[in-house]
């Protein structure tokens, strides 16, 4: 890889500063590491011979980190429950009857999408998970890789412990250094005291980080009150799994602030889903008070079947105007905090704040280029009434995004898939579902009815 210069009409860094650069450039070294950043005209200057790639009419910034998302092929069919119903009713089921291979082409598409619209780091929870990560290798998506794992009698038709250390052995650190490989749990419910013991064990011993989902809904912690006498952030702390090196829990809707002070203290990372929040009614999490005590937040998309897209810009939309509309206040999640959220803060609560989140030297070259000559662009001021960032809050969408660059590699040009065939793999999906649904069905049909199967397999 030779380096390369990309200069731009607008570099937004979101370093600690937020410094926005007018008629800025980024060097990207051979490592694939950005090795300058800068107005134009000086990395020109201090760069005589480099290629150049001229970025005209558009915004360079970092690339979008989603911290939580599930790969799949349900989207649009798996509608009009509350999360609990719905995961028995929909989803269970389809972990049930899930080829390896079926999982493979999810991923695919999926990360195809999410680079797409602009998100360069996953965090992908699903099954059979050997297959994203050939889809993460071959696509160039940076990935955190958390197995879907169930340890109960109840909930044997998922990931188990053994499939998820057999994955951080083949794929931690693989794609050189681009995916992760984490220890997942489905929920604390689906998994017994001694996979929780064992959980907590396999993140200390390969110094891996934790992700599972936590205050989901109203009926998560009322359960676990039931339960343990506690509630989930308690319960998760007292039997260990709170002690991996780096924890990520996902929603944490419906927390006390004795939860919230256990999160920040501990350094726990979250992330908040306000699409899937709001479409499966579980609520709106206190982001405000997480950031006000310190805690990294960060945005996820959550699945394509609980969204129903990949698209982290509609995701900030999302955000702030969840916040604004549950607290009645315009002021709630300003545009700058989102911005953090999707970038910078998004790989804090990943522990990569070092690596990746912001456009700074040293760190990847995770970049991508909006596009500025758009109606939702217009106008785009500078100085003290600069409008950038709450442009690309509330006006952006995903298919704004013209470039997209992991560790110095571009795999969108033109806001066109460059690494991948998106067409094969849109066709590739299309021929699998109908199979998956036959057997989901047949399933269901033996089972007596989804109701039946709900109150057979219920939490």
């Amino acid at each position: 890889m030779n380096p390369l210069l990309l200069h731009a009409d607008h570099v937004l860094t979101m370093n600690a500063k937020r410094t926005v650069i007018a008629d800025g450039a980024v060097l990207v070294g051979a490592d694939g590491r950005i090795a300058a950043v800068g107005s134009a005209a000086a990395l020109l200057n201090d760069n005589p011979g480099v290629e150049v790639k001229r970025l005209a009419h558009r915004l360079l910034m970092p690339g979008l980190v989603n911290t939580h998302a599930h790969s799949g092929m349900l989207r649009g069919t798996a509608e009009g429950l509350p999360v609990w119903d719905w995961l028995q009713q929909y989803i269970d089921p389809m972990h049930r009857v899930l080829r390896p291979d079926e999982a493979e082409m999810a991923s695919r598409l999926c990360y195809a999408e999410a680079l797409l619209s602009g998100t360069t780091t996953i965090v992908d929870m699903w099954r059979h998970m050997e297959g994203s990560a050939r889809a993460a290798r071959d696509l160039g998506i940076r990935a955190v890789l958390v197995p879907y794992v169930a340890e109960h009698p109840d909930h044997d038709y998922f990931e188990t412990l053994d499939t998820n250390e057999d994955l951080i052995r083949k794929w931690h650190n693989g794609a050189d250094g681009r995916i992760q490989v984490w220890v997942g749990m489905e929920h604390m419910f689906y998994a017994t005291p001694d996979a929780w013991k064992r959980a907590a064990e396999i993140s200390q011993r390969y110094g891996v980080g934790f992700h599972t989902h936590s205050n989901e809904s109203r009926f998560d912690v009322e359960e676990t009150q039931r339960r343990y006498n506690l509630r989930p952030i308690e319960a998760l702390q007292k039997f260990g799994l709170l002690d991996a090196p780096k924890v990520l829990l996902a929603h944490c809707v419906w927390l006390s602030d004795a939860e919230i002070d256990i999160l920040a203290r501990r350094g726990i990372g979250v992330a908040h889903n306000p699409v899937s929040n709001m479409k499966l009614a579980s609520g709106a999490a206190p982001v405000e008070a997480l950031l006000a005590a310190g805690v990294a937040v960060g945005l996820g998309t959550d699945g394509e079947k609980e969204n129903n897209n990949l698209d982290m810009f509609d995701e900030m939309k999302t955000a702030s105007l969840l916040a604004k509309f549950s607290k009645l206040d315009a002021a709630a999640l300003d545009a700058w905090s989102v911005c953090d959220m999707a970038t910078a803060g998004g790989a804090r609560a990943l522990g990569m704040g070092s690596e990746i989140g912001s456009v700074e030297p040293g760190k990847q070259a995770d970049l991508i280029a909006v596009r500025t000559n758009t109606p939702r662009m217009t106008p785009l001021l500078g100085g003290p009434q600069g409008n950038l960032h709450h442009n690309l809050v509330h006006a952006v969408q995903g298919g704004d995004v013209d470039m997209t660059m992991v560790a110095g590699r571009i795999l969108v040009q033109g806001g066109q898939l460059v690494s991948g065939d998106l067409q094969a793999l849109i066709g590739d999906v299309n021929t699998a579902v109908p199979g998956l649904f036959s057997r989901r069905k047949a399933w269901l049909d033996a089972k007596g009815g989804s109701k039946n199967a709900l109150q057979r397999d219920g939490v």
